[in-house]
């Protein structure tokens, strides 16, 4: 019982550290305006991610472009990693790192954001995918842990959850996901 209420304390102690830092609450609130403009101004929003990430990205765009509190209208999301005849076949023919950078070359336009969830913020094939981000024009948002990783310097918004264990940054990874979520859907769908 113990191992059980030392690990839900701990995701409960990385949240309290994300509720106190007026930095990082800032940014997801600077997030929801961007990408409730960005489907405003006709734009798409398009996640990737790996394993767990890989995960939480398509739990998130489906937020989008389901529904999450309101019945309405679909909104422009897709998680890149969802074709595996895509995935399989450039991952055998050119590289894993390039499955995303790839797919952004080709559908990514100016104005559209790439939101990218990586914990160390060093996954390869994310960090090739927000340097073609840039160079198509778009809006790059890092989720990651502590330190951001390679992913940093890169990020238009950077969500850096302010731990170093892999789990608890998932957690609140889908937990500001969510928020982010639910606020775009309000704003958006306000008028």
């Amino acid at each position: 019982m113990n191992i059980i209420k030392d690990i839900i304390s701990a995701s409960i102690a990385v949240k309290q550290q994300v509720l106190s830092d007026e930095k990082l609450l800032q940014t997801v609130a600077d997030v929801t305006n961007m990408v409730t403009e960005a489907f405003r101004n006709g734009n798409k929003v398009l996640f990737c991610g790996n394993g767990g990430s890989a995960a939480d990205a398509q739990h998130l765009a489906a937020e989008f472009s389901g529904r999450f509190y309101i019945d309405r209208d679909a909104l422009p999301a897709e998680a890149l990693h969802t074709n595996t005849s895509y995935l399989t076949a450039v991952a055998n023919d050119y590289s894993y790192d390039v499955i995303y950078a790839r797919l952004i070359k080709g559908l990514g336009n100016k104005g559209d954001v790439l939101v990218g969830l990586s914990t160390s913020g060093n996954s390869k094939n994310i960090v090739l995918a927000f340097e073609q981000a840039k160079a198509n024009g778009m809006v790059t948002v890092g989720f990651t842990g502590a330190s951001g990783g390679k992913m940093k310097e890169l990020s238009d918004y950077l969500i850096n959850v302010p731990s170093a264990d892999t789990p608890r940054i998932q957690e609140s990874h889908i937990l500001l996901g969510h928020i982010i979520c639910q606020l775009v859907e309000a704003k958006y769908f306000s008028n």
